[in-house]
C-alpha cells in the first residue's frame, strides 16, 4: 500500500515519518508488524506528534469540521493540544459541548427505540 494509506491506518502524520517510510510502499505484513511492534520513531511520533487531523480532533473532543471552521485544520503536537485543552478558547469549548450534546441525543434516540 502507499505510504499515505499506511500512515492513515497507523494514525500518524506522514510528513513527520522517516524518509524511508515516506518513500516506500508498505506491505500488509509490514503494517501489521508496525502495529504490533512499533519502532521507536513510531512510538515517539504517537506520543509527541505532530498528529494528523483525525487524531487532533479526537484528542480535543471535537469534529474535524470544527477544526476546519476555526482555522485549526493543521497538524498539532501533543504539547499544542494539551495547551489548547488547558486554556480552551471559546470556539473549542463550544465545539466540545456541541459534540457531547450530539452524542447524548444520538444515545437517547438509540435507547428510545428499545
Amino acid at each position: 500500500m502507499k505510504p499515505q494509506t499506511a500512515a492513515k491506518k497507523l494514525g500518524i502524520y506522514l510528513p513527520a515519518t522517516p524518509e524511508d517510510f515516506q518513500a516506500n510502499a508498505v506491505t500488509h505484513a509490514e503494517l501489521k508488524e508496525l502495529q504490533n511492534n512499533p519502532p521507536e520513531w513510531l512510538q515517539e511520533l504517537r506520543r509527541t506528534g505532530p498528529h494528523p487531523r483525525p487524531v487532533v480532533a479526537q484528542k480535543l473532543g471535537i469534529t474535524i469540521a470544527a477544526l476546519k471552521r476555526n482555522d485549526m485544520d493543521k497538524p498539532l503536537t501533543t504539547a499544542e493540544i494539551k495547551e489548547l485543552l488547558e486554556n480552551q478558547p471559546e470556539w473549542l469549548s463550544t465545539a466540545r459541548t456541541a459534540l457531547a450534546e450530539g452524542r447524548a441525543e444520538r444515545t437517547g434516540e438509540d435507547n428510545a427505540e428499545d
